[in-house]
């Protein structure tokens, strides 16, 4: 037990006794740690946007088959729509069935 103070106590003096070498590799770890921390958060915040940006897509394509079970179902006219008609029904721009 004795031991184990004694060289826990002599740890902080062992880090003062440092060469110039040991002081700049120390330090370079570091940095990298620091940067590495941060691409490491940055990570994390990109997947949480790609975890968003795939619900976003299935609920787009989940509201597409609706929509599209929703006009089989009213069996429109559809050669009476003009092509804008047409075209802002495709874009979600206009109701698909009324």
């Amino acid at each position: 037990m004795v031991t184990l103070v004694a060289v826990a106590a002599l740890l902080p003096l062992s880090a003062c006794n440092k060469s110039p070498s040991d002081k700049l590799a120390d330090r370079v770890e570091n940095a990298a740690d620091t940067r590495a921390d941060a691409m490491e958060a940055n990570a994390d915040v990109l997947r949480n946007q790609a975890a968003q940006l795939d619900n976003r897509a299935e609920k787009a394509r989940d509201t597409g088959e609706s929509r599209s079970d929703a006009i089989e179902a009213a069996d429109m006219n559809v050669a009476a729509m003009s092509q804008e008609q047409r075209d802002a029904i495709v874009a979600n721009q206009a109701a698909a069935v009324r």
